[in-house]
């Protein structure tokens, strides 16, 4: 995009000649476009009408042609009529195609029924076009800019006692925006752009005039308003915010290299400070700079904390599957940690990088994806196995919103259903709909015949095991979605090289060592990664050379086809994957690659290992390439201190010492609030009129996270929070503005710092149920109706039903671990008081009040138990057993039960594992 040039020093506007924007070959296309356009708007209609005739012969006027017999002379009128009908269509094309193109309308209307048709028109009109306004010619420069350009900038250099001054040169800049990959669901759009960097999103057709048919890095153009795509570097408005600046003739591949994401917050406020005065086009260069120069003084302490934990979530994030497995794993060791949480501690909770790590895992976690993979890998097995075929060899995949495609050699055009074959045979194909309802058509019981026969299958099937490609695993993200290769596919050593070697090692070892769609597993490190078994110890171990186990991976060598074919019929060997960040040597690379050949393993060595099968390049600038197989990538990597928070977030949940409650508030009184902000169950607010449900969920996080942070919170902070991918500051006001609305100026203050906070007629229950516990300490003789009336409060999980992705945050606080731990321990307390005073019904509802919260915690099964044994029923108390037992068979985190529990129910119900027996083979 042309920018305005320096100011003259003299101020004398003398003649330049514009640089031509098209070359020889684009004016020859024009004039080769204005050819054919001559032809086919005139041409062709003088060609008709000379040998031809009219639209509408004489025959086809002829009434008795309803009745009559059709002749080859009415065959031929109607054959000419519809000729004319697609000229005129070509013609209604050409018209809307110039007059978009003279009037700068942006998106060209469409005409009905003419797709390929006004394609070709936007092409001819379009070249037609840029031939007429492209040409070179001269003109005064002040026409170019009529509004002055300021001075140029001068960097002035403070040295005692002398003062030097220096004027930096200036260089011709552009505003630039990169395109961010879709999050979930969302993708961006030009109006979304238009409104986030131009403050308007009706100006989308600015930016849409100023890239329109511009080449993008990966090669396409931009053709139509609605179809922009991830990685796509799109030239922007002087006032742009939230934009790049580079300068003008820089390629856009080489701007994608260096501004892969989003423009930070200082360089926001830098650049828009620069377009308000005029001098973005004079940036002075970073180098230029001192660090603390870089940096907003005005900025809050939390902002700057924020913001230097950033790249955490930009990495972790990003590896989507990863985050989904180690989401689970986490799951599963806080359930073993409540196994053993004591009364009045709560379990450790992370800090600091490890907390931050888990924000991000919640963020970007694809529990979705993940299951597709899954289940869609294993029925897959299923199908096959029940059709006496051995699986295909699946070198790679590509996981989508919309599909999970197999790329698989040979090709083999009968994919068995729900699965599709795609190019030829290619590529296997599982809709992304169809995945997600595999589950639901498995446990349905409305199918008959095949589909019923399958269905059975399947469900076995899934429960049994048999997941055939336990070795894919992601190796990173292009614009569609994330590519995955299979270990195995190779049948060969796999070479890594670059300087970030070790990072992708360790992405590759953390989604094996936690994905769903494998069974057993065994993954040996040769050269790093010892404290990934704090992640995984039944799947990882590490050695320090490859001389400690080759004579292992010898011995233990099985035969590809009765590995793969052992997985889908249910009688799996180990998958083995080995994974080096030491180099081999001659002998072992050639070893190794003798024993690649037969075994079903996957071999990943760094170093100069010749004769590989494949080799993974990882660049600087974080591109992951597989020359043999065609994949450049965006590389998923687990830098050191990535990788060092993953390592702490597991050790601190594997802690068994337990943290002190912190300290509650007290209240000045229990009178009803002016505003209650429901939080034990599903997420309500009451006291104020109705908000859209669109607003809704997003103003209710925001009051849930000032409630709980009763200091105040600055408003660049509750933007860090609620939008933890970025916001525009305005976005950011207006949701707070609009929510100070609904609540009133009397509920929601701001202090001389700026810091935002709530009213003290706004209350949550949690609050109230802390009032309530602490009044009952201090009371014995209504302990028991104040308990009572704290666990009434209770009507669900901490914040259920909040939207997927919403309050990360919570994985950086106290609250949730609080809140689990004080609900339980009231339930035990008056679980206690009222089996004391000879009343087990009523401690049997407490406990179920509390389990409605914190269901995973135990102690309170325990006390369940204990209560309904209180009961003298022993029908009840069986049914508490099989209901507990049935829970920890099929708990989503696995782990069984504690064996405080199972001592327990031997102690209370001796003959409970002969009935499990008879319930299972029943």
């Amino acid at each position: 995009m042309p920018t305005r040039e320096p100011a003259r020093p003299h101020g004398r506007h003398t003649p330049v000649r514009a640089k031509a924007r098209r070359s020889a070959g684009d004016v020859l296309a024009g004039i080769g476009s204005l050819i054919v356009l001559v032809a086919l708007v005139g041409g062709v209609p003088y060609a008709l009408l000379t040998f031809v005739g009219p639209p509408i012969a004489p025959e086809l006027l002829d009434l008795d042609l309803l009745t009559s017999r059709v002749g080859p002379s009415t065959v031929v009128a109607v054959l000419v009529l519809l000729v004319w009908l697609a000229w005129f269509q070509l013609f209604v094309c050409v018209l809307v195609e110039v007059y978009a193109g003279v009037r700068r309308v942006g998106m060209p209307a469409r005409v009905p029924l003419s797709g390929g048709t006004q394609a070709l028109a936007n092409k001819l009109v379009g070249a037609v076009l840029l031939l007429f306004t492209a040409g070179a010619m001269v003109v005064p420069l002040a026409k170019l800019a009529p509004t002055p350009a300021a001075t140029p900038v001068t960097a002035v250099a403070y040295s005692a006692p002398i003062v030097e001054k220096t004027t930096l040169d200036t260089h011709k800049t552009k505003k630039v925006y990169v395109v961010q990959p879709p999050h979930g669901r969302h993708h961006e759009s030009l109006w979304e752009i238009a409104e986030k960097c131009l403050g308007d999103g009706r100006r989308y057709p600015e930016i849409y005039r100023l890239n329109q048919a511009k080449e993008q890095p990966d090669g396409s153009r931009l053709r139509m308003a609605d179809l922009i795509r991830p990685g796509w570097v799109l030239d922007m408005p002087d006032d742009a915010r939230h934009a790049h600046i580079v300068p003008v003739d820089q390629p856009r591949e080489q701007t994608l290299r260096e501004h892969p994401g989003r423009a930070s917050v200082g360089q926001h406020a830098d650049r828009h400070a620069d377009s308000k005065t005029g001098h973005a086009e004079k940036k002075v260069e970073a180098k230029h700079r001192q660090p603390d120069q870089q940096q907003q003084p005005d900025r809050p302490q939390a902002t700057i904390r924020q913001s230097q934990t950033t790249d955490l979530t930009d990495y972790l994030a990003t590896a989507s599957l990863a985050a989904a497995g180690l989401l689970v794993v986490l799951a599963r060791r806080r359930r073993e940690q409540l196994w053993r949480r004591v009364f009045g501690r709560r379990i450790a909770r992370p800090r600091d990088d490890a907390a931050q790590a888990e924000v991000a895992l919640r963020l970007g976690g694809d529990a979705p994806g993940a299951r597709i993979l899954d289940i869609g890998l294993r029925l897959l097995g299923a199908e096959l196995a029940a059709q006496n075929r051995t699986p295909p060899t699946v070198y790679g995949a590509h996981l989508s919103a919309r599909t999970l495609d197999l790329w698989i050699h040979p090709p083999d055009g009968d994919a068995p259903a729900p699965w599709a074959a795609q190019d030829g045979g290619q590529v296997w194909r599982l809709p992304a709909h169809e995945g997600r309802l595999l589950p639901e058509r498995r446990s349905s019981g409305g199918e008959s015949g095949a589909n019923e026969s399958r269905s059975g299958r399947d469900h076995e099937y899934a429960q049994a095991g048999g997941a055939p490609y336990p070795g894919l695993v992601s190796i990173g993200t292009d614009a569609g979605g994330r590519v995955l290769i299979d270990l195995e596919a190779a049948q060969g050593l796999i070479n890594v090289r670059g300087p970030q070697t070790t990072a992708a090692l360790a992405a590759l070892a953390v989604e094996l060592a936690t994905n769903r769609w494998s069974d057993r597993m065994r993954i040996t490190l040769v050269g790093f990664g010892e404290e990934l078994t704090a992640i995984a110890p039944d799947r990882i171990r590490a050695v320090g050379g490859l001389a400690e186990v080759l004579p292992e991976l010898e011995a233990i060598a099985a035969p590809r086809r009765e590995v793969l074919t052992g997985r889908i019929t249910g009688s799996p060997r180990d998958a083995h994957y080995l994974l080096s960040a030491v180099a081999p040597t001659h002998e072992e690379a050639r070893r190794l690659a003798l024993l690649a050949r037969r075994d079903t393993a996957g071999y990943v060595l760094a170093g100069e290992v010749p004769h590989a099968t494949w080799t993974l390049e990882i660049g600087d600038d974080g591109r992951a390439r597989i020359a043999e197989l065609g994949f450049d990538v965006q590389a998923q990597l687990l830098p050191r201190r990535h990788y060092q928070a993953l390592i702490d977030l597991f050790r601190t949940a594997s802690r068994v010492d337990g943290e002190a409650l912190s300290e509650a508030e007290p209240l000045a009184g229990l009178h009803p609030p002016a505003v209650e902000i429901r939080m034990l169950g599903p997420i309500e607010v009451t006291g104020l009129r109705p908000l859209e449900e669109g607003r809704l969920a997003l103003a209710a996080e925001l009051l849930v996270y000032l409630a709980t942070h009763p200091g105040g919170v600055h408003p660049s902070v509750l933007g860090g929070v609620l939008w933890p991918r970025g916001v525009q500051d305005m976005v950011r006001d207006a949701t707070i503005a609009r929510v100070a609305e609904w609540l009133g100026p009397q509920h929601l203050h701001t202090d001389e710092a700026g810091r935002i906070s709530l009213g003290p007629e706004v209350r949550t229950d949690w609050a109230l149920f802390r009032e309530l516990v602490r009044r009952s300490h201090g009371d014995p003789t209504a302990r028991a109706v104040l308990l009572e009336k704290a666990l009434g409060l209770v009507r669900g999980p901490l914040l259920s039903g909040r939207q997927p992705g919403r309050y990360a945050w919570l994985a950086a606080e106290d609250l949730e671990y609080d809140v689990a731990a004080e609900v339980a321990d009231a339930a035990h307390q008056l679980c206690e008081l009222r089996l004391a005073h000879g009343q087990p019904d009523a401690a049997v509802a407490a406990v179920r009040a509390a389990l409605l919260l914190a269901v995973d915690d135990e102690g309170l099964w325990r006390d369940l138990l204990r209560a309904t044994h209180a009961t003298e029923d022993t029908v009840r108390l069986r049914a508490v057993v099989e209901g507990l037992t049935r829970r920890a068979a099929s708990h989503p985190y696995g782990g069984g039960m504690a064996p405080e529990t199972e001592a327990l129910i031997e102690e209370l119900l001796p003959t409970w594992r002969i009935h499990v027996v008879r319930e299972s083979s029943a």
